[in-house]
């Protein structure tokens, strides 16, 4: 969500304040073009002096004025209550939703929260209204199972699907057209994901490759081959520009998207990789392996500048939060972890699963963390503490997927009990 707030000044054209990760872009003429940057805020909280913070951007930025200050001091206060989060908040049960005929594969949110996605066993995918736990559409027309989906967000006027009968179709989650069914792999695809800018859209195959594809006309952009295993996890950095590949070959990749080039393998981990991230600036890797680790990369040399060896048994999953300065890891051992990047020192441990935790992630404000485990339950947690604040119970089979919405209000959990249920 964007605050615009617009400028009476020729050159400065309006400022936009960013939630997560909080940052301020500034949009302005020069020379008769029009540009903007971003002035990034990550160590701003809900307890950030506003005064402080007005004359650190005054100092980095020449446009910020004091009379200009005056304008931006109201939308900060309003992002410093966006951050906050009341620690007594327990989510209940909203909705339960007897989604599939099958079990699900998959849950997403569109950027605002209002709609969501899921995948399952029975072929197809289902868009929901958030609010209501109506069903609006279902995607019909693969098949086989939906493996993977994916929204174009920011923009939600799209949804991917990845099938394994090997194709991936492009569609309008409104009307429930098929825009376009994207061909060539010849394996299953196991994983999709459009770029920030709604341009491009990767999928990951277990034919080894990940290919790119043109959003806008469906035509094919260049196959990403160097993998000698299936490709199960892909991302792309915050520009667009490059995207990430880890593969049960044990390796990850790093490409060039415009060319289409491999720009590094990463090499290091002793079995399949689960997943791979990028931090928020895209300066640094995470990829979760087999091997009982999870390993850190710095994006432009390649090479491995840490270890995180404290799991006993696989890891999962891996997510850092929105600013990138923690790095949460999730294990067949039952437990998940919270790392500070920079130290890359353990600072919680999330403890009480009784089955392994295929999910983590941070809640967009950085205060609570989620998983979703085996056991049938997803827990909240204390990212300060390690303490479990919460059990989400209720689903009858193991949970594959759990997701927060951008406000960080709603939970959405799906599981192989073929049904998602909706907390708020």
């Amino acid at each position: 969500m964007w605050l615009q707030l617009h400028m009476s000044v020729m050159k400065l054209k309006r400022f936009l304040v960013r939630y997560f990760p909080p940052g301020l872009i500034i949009e302005y003429e020069k020379n008769g073009g029009k540009f903007s940057r971003v002035l990034d805020l990550l160590d701003f909280t809900a307890d950030s002096d506003i005064e402080l913070v007005l004359e650190d951007l005054a100092a980095r930025e020449s446009l910020i004025t004091q009379a200009r200050a005056n304008s931006i001091r109201p939308p900060l206060l309003r992002l410093r209550e966006k951050l906050k989060w009341d620690s007594s908040h327990e989510f209940t049960l909203s909705k339960v939703l007897r989604a599939h005929a099958l079990p699900l594969t998959n849950v997403a949110f569109n950027k605002h929260g209002s709609r969501f996605i899921t995948g399952s066993y029975d072929r197809t995918c289902k868009v929901w209204e958030t609010s209501t736990g109506n069903e609006l559409k279902t995607l019909t027309g693969h098949k086989n199972v939906v493996y993977a989906i994916d929204f174009n967000n920011p923009f939600g006027d799209k949804v991917a699907t990845g099938s394994f009968d090997k194709t991936c179709k492009v569609w309008n989650p409104e009307t429930g057209e098929c825009y376009y069914t994207l061909k060539g792999h010849t394996a299953e695809i196991v994983c999709v994901a459009f770029n920030p800018q709604s341009t491009v859209l990767a999928t990951g195959s277990m034919d080894t490759e990940a290919r790119l594809w043109d959003v806008e006309t469906g035509q094919a952009l260049t196959s990403l081959c160097g993998h000698s295993g299936e490709v199960i996890a892909l991302s792309f950095n915050c520009s667009g520009n490059e995207i990430v590949t880890g593969s049960f070959d044990s390796t990850v990749c790093l490409w060039d998207v415009r060319m289409g080039k491999k720009v590094h393998t990463l090499i290091g981990h002793r079995a399949e990789i689960s997943n791979v991230q990028f931090n928020y600036d895209a300066s640094v890797i995470a990829s979760a392996s087999m091997d009982r680790t999870c390993k850190l990369w710095d994006t432009a040399s390649g090479m491995c500048v840490g270890t995180l060896r404290d799991h006993t048994d696989e890891v999962l999953d891996v997510a850092f939060d929105a600013t990138g300065q923690y790095l949460l890891t999730a294990s067949a051992d039952c437990t998940g972890l919270m790392y500070r990047v920079a130290t890359q020192y353990c600072l919680a441990k999330f403890q009480g699963h009784e089955g392994e935790i295929s999910k983590i992630s941070f809640n967009p404000q950085g205060t609570k963390v989620l998983t979703a485990s085996a056991d049938k339950t997803a827990r909240l947690w204390s990212p300060d503490t390690g303490e479990c604040t919460q059990i989400l119970e209720g689903h009858v089979d193991e949970i594959f997927s759990c997701v927060f919405n951008y406000e960080g209000d709603t939970i959405i959990t799906g599981s192989k009990d073929n049904t998602c249920r909706v907390w708020k």
